[in-house]
């Protein structure tokens, strides 16, 4: 493999910082219309009426629901036929099939039209809230987002299967089992210009799910569906302008938990003798505990990676992912922690794709906790030896 040997000359420093101090916003217009159903164009009368929620279509044969507060028992607010839950925002909320065991009840999805395109290389912060109904026999993970340039649309009652734009948290592999309350779906989204469709639902096939069964409340009165069954509402799609320093305020990934928020950082020192596979496999990218957001280190790292792999269009790059022991230990019985190591290549591969890199370049390897550190020293303390096994390292091949 030819590598270029144009001289580089910068330094990355890189320091051990908590993200208990960040504070994160996202800024600019929804560009959701009707983002939390409100504005109807006729009372809905039925299960399927998602189009009477103005802007809202089900792009498939199989027709998502609109739940409103009124007479009919079925599609009311706060209790309908598959449980009682209140409106995030406003008064009403969509409904959907997420999940299905043996695909015996279809997916169903919801899509609209965006106000405005979304624009080429520009970074927008994607949320909504997810309820997993009382009704369901089941509950699932891949309840995601897809921003697409066209609007899919078939009469057939099929599952949409495409690469999804945003998931949980950056593709986290939870399953959203949470009755009762609304969890957030929260991530970036980079543009490649021109998107102007959203669309909601499971986009990924029946072998990438993960489903769990659910119990019985006794108390439900409600009928069991052999599905996972989502409430949804309170939609957005905002312009984060990182130039000005803003972030996607993902609640959840911010909240703090009882485990450390230490990212460890070095000092990467750049030379004009070292190859540019040298200057690739020295760097690394940290997280703290359970988490995969990347720091602004990690993405100046990132971004000299695929600076130097635009450079050299033959190189490919092995992408390992590490966990540490206590993420390990966690994740058996917690799945939010679990596979931390998959996890973390993904945001990182997914983040090299947004700089122009195809991902036919990039090999995943997932090396857990059995790989440890060589910068890990005696005089290290526990959290400090965690913190340095929670990292993404790269290999030149």
């Amino acid at each position: 493999m030819k590598l270029f040997t144009e001289k580089i000359t910068r330094n990355v420093v890189l320091i051990v910082i908590g993200f208990s101090s960040i504070v994160s916003f996202a800024q600019g217009e929804n560009l959701v219309p009707n983002g939390s159903f409100e504005e109807l164009t006729k009372k809905p009368k039925k299960l399927g009426d998602i189009a009477n929620a103005t802007g809202w279509v089900s792009p498939t044969g199989a027709r998502a629901d609109i739940f409103s507060s009124g007479k009919i028992a079925d599609i009311d607010v706060p209790m309908n036929i598959y449980g009682k839950e209140d409106a995030k925002e406003g008064g009403n909320y969509a409904g959907i099939v997420g999940f299905s065991y043996g695909n015996k009840v279809p997916r169903t999805y919801v899509s609209t039209k965006l106000s405005s395109p979304l624009k080429k290389g520009m970074t927008y912060c994607v949320k909504m809230y997810v309820s997993l109904a009382e009704a369901s026999k089941y509950a699932s993970n891949n309840i995601g987002v897809q921003l697409s340039k066209s609007q899919p649309g078939t009469d057939a009652k099929v599952s949409i299967i495409e690469e999804p734009s945003v998931l949980h948290f950056n593709n986290d592999l939870k399953i959203m089992s949470a009755k009762y309350n609304w969890t957030e779906i929260c991530g970036t989204f980079v543009a490649n210009g021109g998107e102007k469709f959203i669309t909601i639902g499971n986009f990924l096939s029946d072998e990438e799910t993960k489903s769990e069964r659910m119990k019985k409340d006794p108390d439900v009165k409600v009928a069991q569906v052999v599905a996972a069954y989502y409430y949804i509402d309170d939609i957005s799609v905002q312009l984060v302008d990182l130039e000005k320093g803003e972030q996607c305020d993902c609640a959840a990934e911010e909240a703090g938990d009882s485990y450390s928020p230490t990212i460890y950082q070095k000092v990467f020192n750049v030379t004009d003798e070292m190859s540019e596979k040298e200057i690739i496999e020295m760097h690394q990218v940290f997280f703290a505990f359970g988490k995969t957001k990347l720091s602004a280190e990690g993405e100046s790292s990132l971004d000299l990676i695929a600076e130097l792999m635009t450079k050299n269009p033959e190189m490919k790059l092995q992408v390992m992912g590490h966990n540490n022991a206590m993420e390990d230990e966690v994740g058996m019985e917690n799945d939010y922690y679990a596979d931390m190591d998959n996890k973390r290549i993904g945001v990182v591969m997914e983040y090299l794709q947004s700089k122009g890199i195809d991902a036919s370049r990039l090999i995943p390897a997932a090396k857990g906790s059995e790989v440890p550190n060589p910068d890990i020293t005696e005089e290290d303390d526990e959290d400090l030896r965690e913190a340095k096994s929670r990292r993404v390292t790269f290999k030149v091949r």
